[in-house]
């Protein structure tokens, strides 16, 4: 939050302050005096001389005992030291006005003092709710006085504050109250704030047109006014929305005018920032001097009153002093010329560093569109393919059909890969602790790679220690991914030739009575092997081996993510490897034993499913309601559901869907979380108020880690990516419908 309207408190001391009565006391106009050459310094950017007419009014009050002029001291000091980045010493002086304001009963100070406390707090990460307590008591105050104006800072303040905590739904009623107050009022900055905040407000609820329409009105009074922070606020925020709707043209051109508004601003934060180095040294080195001349003035008398022969050694003090002064002058240039040029590469450093972050988020807010704009098309290729390679009457085309399934699932390989490495880059990926079926995970992997197999002619020898039990606790997801690269490598680079997995239990481990199995996995093969001199290379993003009797298709990521993801188990990768050779890949990962399902048999709970699903085929014709907004993706899901016996009804859109559940009875809905009107999500909601029995799973190309706890949180059941595996996809249908159906 940029200033987050501390130039409401400037524009209260500036503008608002009382005038003083004629006829008042020499002290009183001395005071006034001084109030009123510091508010000029301030308005003027001059804040060395600011702070000091500050200090100056601070001490002439102390010794009248005025709390009045105590409190304005205090408070224009806090003001520009809240301007000058220095919020310890802002604080500081806050408090003391605030303590002051209380003396004085003066509701008026008190209010203001309110909200500066809340301007600090609200800024910090962990005591932002304590600034909102601090702008409601001005809230209540100013609604005990019936002072409407007053009532507009807190309430924007605050709906502002949860804004920047990702709080939107807390910041609507504030919202509202401003808009209200101001409504009766005429003040052009605060109507441009309170159109951004509705701006933001309107775009993380998802409603976009209301949120572009408040933006819009926000740019026409910032830029009729020329009003530099506001306007930099608001057309940053509005690119934020721009970026997200897909209007990248227009997010350009206002992330352009936000930084024509963002120089306007940097030429005063540059003058303040030097002015901030100054004033700082200048008053610490006048407290120095003001003591040392005190330490003086004590020492002279006591000389005088003793002995004037002891003059001659004053005269002889005097002057080392003067020395040690100019000694001390000549340092303080220097330092402030240091302190100038250093406060010029931190602010250069800081806008680079901005820059820096800004454009990280833009990357990462890109692969995340880009993400879910190629997986949907994606969808339609795979499935339709899957379908054609099932229907018998093409078998002509079958190795047609397979090339064409290959390179689609190639192309999604590589954005999930592009995708992965991103992630981490970020630090957004986390392990989970589920329990999976060991055996059926690597049978599914070499069933994932078997065209690759097949292509390159080659054979794999799996071997699996029997001391394994069938299933583990951990992260699937990610072992998957690490044996899928691997293996993936080992095919691609071996012809005719041989590819050994060898997965043996290396330790059992005890932890808080606990069973873990350190297992180690080798992949192994005779391929074209890799040089010394590369094996380290290999391991860095978008390095590729680069045989010259070989042509290999790959983005070099592979490796890379293999290593950061073992660094995710507190594992790492050992490679042994010679040219012509082979090459052996092994690492070891700790899993928890799943003593649930110890004694279990894999083909036990595998014949009971099949026993389900069979039986589920034999009962009535089971209805499915599918909810899509792509035609393309109603019609590749309905023939795969109808090739099961399925009786599947389309929904548009989230409304639709809901009217369909409350008047039609369905075994499962497979809702698409994307979609125009109501989210997914928001219809599954609704659905859950009237039937919570419901089987509800959620289709979705966007990565799974992003929205785990929001689709569970809206009360759906289970989760299918898109583009997926057919078979994938029917064990998740029958997970979800066997129990309903039986």
């Amino acid at each position: 939050m940029i200033r987050k309207l501390l130039l409401t408190s400037l524009f209260i001391i500036f503008f608002i302050l009382p005038l003083t009565a004629q006829n008042k006391e020499v002290e009183k106009d001395s005071l006034e005096d001084l109030l009123n050459h510091s508010i000029d310094f301030f308005v003027d950017y001059n804040y060395h001389e600011g702070i000091q007419s500050s200090m100056d009014l601070i001490h002439l009050a102390d010794s009248l005992g005025s709390d009045y002029y105590l409190y304005h001291g205090h408070n224009n000091l806090g003001v520009a030291y809240e301007e000058l980045r220095d919020t310890l010493r802002a604080k500081s002086h806050y408090e003391r006005a605030l303590e002051y304001a209380n003396s004085t009963k003066n509701d008026t100070l008190i209010m203001w003092a309110y909200n500066n406390m809340g301007n600090i707090y609200s800024e910090t990460k962990d005591n932002y709710l304590k600034g909102i307590s601090y702008y409601k008591r001005v809230i209540d105050l100013a609604t005990k006085l019936n002072n409407q104006e007053e009532l507009i800072a807190p309430n924007i303040n605050i709906a502002w504050t949860y804004l920047d905590k990702n709080q939107p739904g807390k910041a609507k009623e504030y919202l509202d109250s401003a808009k209200t107050v101001l409504k009766s009022q005429n003040f052009e900055y605060l109507d441009a704030e309170l159109d951004m905040l509705y701006g933001r407000y309107f775009t993380e609820t998802n409603q976009i047109d209301s949120a572009k329409a408040y933006f819009e009105r926000s740019t026409r009074i910032v830029n009729k006014d020329s009003l530099a922070y506001e306007g930099a606020e608001t057309y940053k925020w509005y690119a934020e929305m721009l970026f997200r709707n897909g209007e990248f043209k227009e997010a350009y051109q206002a992330l352009k005018t936000q930084n024509e508004y963002e120089s306007e601003i940097f030429e005063h934060s540059k003058t303040a920032q030097i002015q901030s180095a100054n004033a700082r040294f200048d008053v610490s080195e006048y407290q120095k001097n003001l003591e040392l001349a005190k330490q003086e003035k004590v020492y002279q008398e006591q000389i005088i009153a003793k002995s004037n022969e002891k003059l001659i050694l004053l005269i002889v003090a005097a002057i080392v002093l003067f020395i040690i002064l100019i000694f001390l002058n000549r340092i303080n240039r220097s330092r402030k010329t240091l302190i100038a040029e250093l406060q010029e590469k931190n602010t250069e450093l800081r806008k680079s560093k901005e820059e820096t972050e800004r454009l990280s988020n833009l990357k990462t807010q890109f692969f995340s569109t880009v993400s879910h704009e190629l997986r949907t098309p994606l969808y339609g290729v795979i499935g339709l393919t899957s379908l054609l390679l099932e229907d018998k009457g093409l078998k002509d085309h079958q190795k047609d059909l397979k090339s064409l399934k290959f390179s689609a699932d190639y192309l999604l390989a590589l954005i999930n890969d592009v995708l992965q490495i991103n992630k981490m880059e970020s630090k957004e990926v986390q392990l989970e602790c589920i329990s999976f079926n060991f055996r059926e995970l690597l049978q599914s992997i070499m069933q994932t790679l078997e065209f690759t197999r097949i292509q390159n002619k080659n054979t794999i020898h799996l071997e699996i220690d029997e001391n394994i039990p069938s299933f583990l606790m951990g992260d699937s997801v990610r072992l998957s991914q690490i044996m899928v690269n691997l293996v993936g490598n080992a095919l691609k680079f071996t012809e005719r030739g041989n590819i050994w997995i060898k997965v043996n239990v290396e330790d059992e481990i005890v932890e808080d009575s606990e069973e873990f199995l350190a297992i180690k996995f080798e992949v192994k093969d005779d391929g074209i092997g890799i040089p010394l001199s590369k094996q380290k290379e290999i391991f860095e993003e978008f390095s590729q081996l680069k045989p010259t009797n070989y042509n290999y298709q790959g983005t070099g990521l592979g490796l890379p993510i293999v290593k950061k993801m073992l660094k995710l188990f507190g594992s790492d990768i050992h490679l042994e490897s010679e040219e012509n050779k082979g090459s052996c890949f092994s690492y070891t990962i700790k899993f928890k034993k799943d003593l649930n399902k110890a004694d279990v048999p894999v083909s036990k709970i595998e014949d009971l499913q099949v026993d389900l699903a069979d039986d589920l085929d034999s009962k009535l014709q089971n209805r499915i309601l599918i909810v899509d907004d792509n035609r393309i993706n109603q019609v590749v899901t309905k023939r795969i559901l109808e090739q099961k016996s399925f009786v599947c009804e389309i929904a548009q859109d989230g409304h639709e869907a809901v009217e369909k559940v409350k008047s039609t009875a369905f075994d499962l809905v497979l809702m698409d979380v994307n979609m125009p009107g109501i989210t997914g999500m928001e219809a599954t909601q609704q659905i859950r108020k009237f039937n919570e029995e419901i089987p509800i799973v959620a289709l979705t190309a966007v990565e799974v880690e992003e929205i785990r706890e929001e689709i569970h949180s809206a009360g759906m059941n289970d989760i299918i990516v898109k583009p997926y595996d057919v078979q994938q996809f029917y064990r998740v249908v029958y997970r979800n419908i066997i129990p309903i159906a039986l």
